[in-house]
């Protein structure tokens, strides 16, 4: 059975779905309130005549020469209601009951004689009932008084509030409809204004650059910009990976280009003597052309890096860096070179990447090892900085470099003239790589007699970390 793909987001779907949801929750409230404001309106008009209908009916009986008595038909129009059922009371203070429910006479409270109606709720034969009772002195008798009562169900007045909210929410509706309708059309007339972008986006093969424009909207902005900060890092290791390319092309040409010719050569001698020079020539070349691909991947991995990472973490240097030299004893023995270090005790934190200052290390000391040569003197130094950071040092005793090639000694591929070493001319720009990943300044001087001195100046780590070490 074939699946059925999930259903894609949409704009207008979504804009539509958040203006629908409140305007029928609007709709709701709105009915509500209509119908109360109907009701309102409802029972004030029926009020006014149930009111005026009590007050017309006592003054007709007051005036009655026959002391207030009804006629059949008086009496079926009274109680007469289409649509619910009304009920009536005539009485006297002398004569009782005159006409009418005495159920509902009984429920009078005394009113004032003359008085405007008196409106009220009441029940009966289990209805709620609007009643209006009025009383008035009889023109036969002065000393008797006549009191009216008219009452009603409540039916009609719910009956024409429905009638009202029916109305309203018809149109209500009819009108949020047509709103709806206007925004769907405004939103697809709206994203019409994305279409530029998109087929300017869609005119484009290997093309990285910005995409951000006047013509773009600035509520996606934020969008477009992300968008050309990714292509401005995808540029940077496109640049990263055509530079790693030429440059590894260009500094292994030449091994490779020795490695054929010994090899030539010892296909074209077999005596002793040419194979032993020519293995020994092919064993240098290759030992340098992996030390010149590693140096290679190293300053890659370095460049490619970002300068900030979430990856750093506080490093005690006054434990990290007393190890990464011990490691490199050994090694300096071989070389003939006499590897020290000079420290302070107490931790000494900066926030970083334990494996990218090995790195830092390690191409420090090589390039001290190599260029400072047999017989001498390698010194690292760990220090504090005033108001905080540290300093890395490593000082050899060897030859030294002119002062005016200090500031190109971080350049890739440079090497200094007249140097017997096969270098790659990368460890110094690694350094400085690193250095610049751990917001490090790297500064080149001569020593104060002879050599070479290196020194890594590292920021303080954030108060809130060092608190906690």
């Amino acid at each position: 059975m074939k699946r059925s793909s999930p259903l894609r987001p949409s704009l207008r779907r979504r804009l539509l779905v958040f203006l629908l949801i409140p305007m029928a929750v609007l709709l709701l409230l709105d009915a509500l309130l209509s119908y109360g404001v109907a009701l309102t309106y409802a029972n004030r008009v029926h009020d006014r005549d149930l009111g005026g209908d009590a007050l017309t009916l006592a003054k007709m009986l007051g005036k009655d020469p026959h002391g207030g008595r009804l006629t059949p038909q008086a009496r079926f129009l009274l109680e007469y209601d289409p649509v619910g059922r009304s009920y009536f009371s005539v009485s006297s203070s002398r004569h009782g009951l005159l006409a009418g429910d005495g159920r509902l006479a009984r429920l009078v409270a005394a009113s004032v004689p003359d008085a405007t109606p008196t409106l009220y709720n009441t029940r009966l034969d289990g209805h709620t009932l609007r009643a209006a009772d009025v009383r008035v002195t009889t023109a036969d008798d002065p000393g008797d008084s006549l009191t009216v009562v008219v009452a009603e169900t409540l039916r009609d007045r719910h009956e024409q509030a429905r009638e009202i909210l029916l109305l309203a929410v018809v149109m209500q509706t009819f009108l949020i409809a047509c709103v709806l309708s206007l925004v769907w059309f405004g939103v697809s007339r709206g994203l019409r204004v994305l279409e530029p972008l998109t087929a300017r986006l869609a005119s484009r093969s290997d093309e990285l650059a910005p995409i951000d424009g006047p013509d773009v909207p600035q509520e996606i902005q934020p969008l477009t910009r992300t968008i050309d900060a990714l292509f401005g890092r995808l540029r940077g290791m496109l640049a990263l990976h055509d530079r790693f390319i030429a440059d590894a092309a260009h500094q292994l040409r030449t091994p490779l280009a020795g490695l054929s010719l010994h090899v030539d050569r010892a296909l074209a001698d077999p005596r002793p003597e040419t194979l032993s020079d020519a293995f020994d020539h092919i064993q240098r070349l290759t030992r340098r052309a992996a030390r010149t691909s590693s140096q290679l991947l190293a300053l890659t991995r370095a460049q490619a890096a970002p300068a900030d990472t979430g990856d750093y973490r506080l490093l005690d240097l006054a434990r990290l860096i007393p190890e990464a030299v011990s490691q490199r004893v050994y090694e300096a023995i071989r070389a003939g070179v006499d590897l020290g270090y000079e420290g302070r005790q107490e931790p000494l934190y900066i926030l970083g990447d334990a494996a990218g200052l090995q790195d830092l290390l390690d191409n420090l000391i090589d390039n001290a090892v190599r260029y400072a040569g047999r017989g001498s003197d390698i010194t690292v130094r760990l220090q504090a900085r005033d108001g905080g950071g540290a300093t890395l040092s490593v000082e050899d005793n060897g030859p030294g470099v002119p002062t005016e090639l200090l500031p190109r000694l971080s350049e890739r591929f440079f090497r200094v003239g007249g140097s017997q070493e096969q270098g790659s001319g990368l460890g110094l720009a690694i350094v400085r790589r690193i250095a610049g990943r751990h917001h490090a300044e790297v500064v080149f001087r001569n020593g104060q007699e002879r050599g070479l001195r290196v020194d890594v100046h590292f920021p303080p780590p954030p108060a809130a970390l060092t608190s906690t070490a």
